[in-house]
């Protein structure tokens, strides 16, 4: 029901994506209402399909963003602390920080420099995004996604006092990557949850989640169709 979706304003595709069974919590909805996805986008923002951001780089579908977000609810609680790999233009960075709400951290990581200014700077628009980025509640950084983001756990001390310690407790990954990645798996809290895009032809949703006792769950989920992850350009 994705192609139905479109809307003519950010609320009215909203609407449509739960009308249409594609967002089904009302704390995913509340947040991308909150969220204007013209902000981020530059050409037909309410269009529920891929847009170009330019550096060569894309921003997902709207029904891509509320699935990712519907996976990762669980541990999107007010303390948590997410990594949204490959973060583009900033807009699900957005959406996860009004998830978690004013304790929590997430930090978008790019490996392209001009999508990382890109980012703040779309944020920046509306004067929720400006206070995100002032307190910390939003962050973004230039990295290899791949590797995760290790520098800032170690900024940290060890974690907040909840089980598992330091890591992330969800990281979203918004490029297909060749695997899903052990360092991401790694970096990931008990419990924690990997949401990330896998294969260089045929392309499926994998949801890894670490338990409390550090076991690992791998499921495989839907075929989608993303921009591959890869070398920043020049490298």
């Amino acid at each position: 029901m994705a192609w139905m979706s479109s809307g003519s304003s950010n609320a009215s595709l909203i609407k449509n994506l739960a009308s249409n069974g594609l967002i089904t919590s009302e704390r995913v909805k509340n947040a991308m209402l909150s969220v204007d996805r013209a902000h981020f986008c530059p050409t037909n923002p309410y269009t529920d399909s891929p847009q170009t951001i330019g550096y060569a780089a894309t921003i997902s579908a709207p029904h891509m963003h509320a699935s990712a977000a519907e996976s990762l609810l669980p541990y999107l609680h007010p303390t948590a602390r997410i990594l949204d790999i490959g973060s583009g233009s900033g807009y699900l960075t957005a959406v996860l920080a009004a998830l978690v709400g004013p304790h929590g951290r997430v930090i978008g990581i790019d490996h392209i420099p001009g999508l990382v200014d890109l980012a703040a700077k779309n944020v920046c628009k509306s004067e929720q995004g400006r206070e995100w980025l002032l307190s910390g509640r939003v962050r973004f950084v230039q990295g290899d996604g791949r590797l995760g983001w290790k520098e800032e756990e170690e900024e940290e001390e060890e974690g907040d006092g909840r089980d598992g310690g330091a890591g992330w407790d969800a990281i979203h990954v918004g490029a297909a990557a060749k695997e899903a990645h052990e360092v991401l798996v790694e970096q990931l809290r008990r419990p924690g949850r990997l949401f990330i895009p896998v294969g260089e032809g045929t392309q499926f949703i994998w949801v890894v989640d670490k338990g409390r006792d550090g076991g690992v769950k791998r499921e495989k989920g839907m075929g989608v169709r993303y921009v591959p992850l890869t070398d920043a350009p020049g490298e």
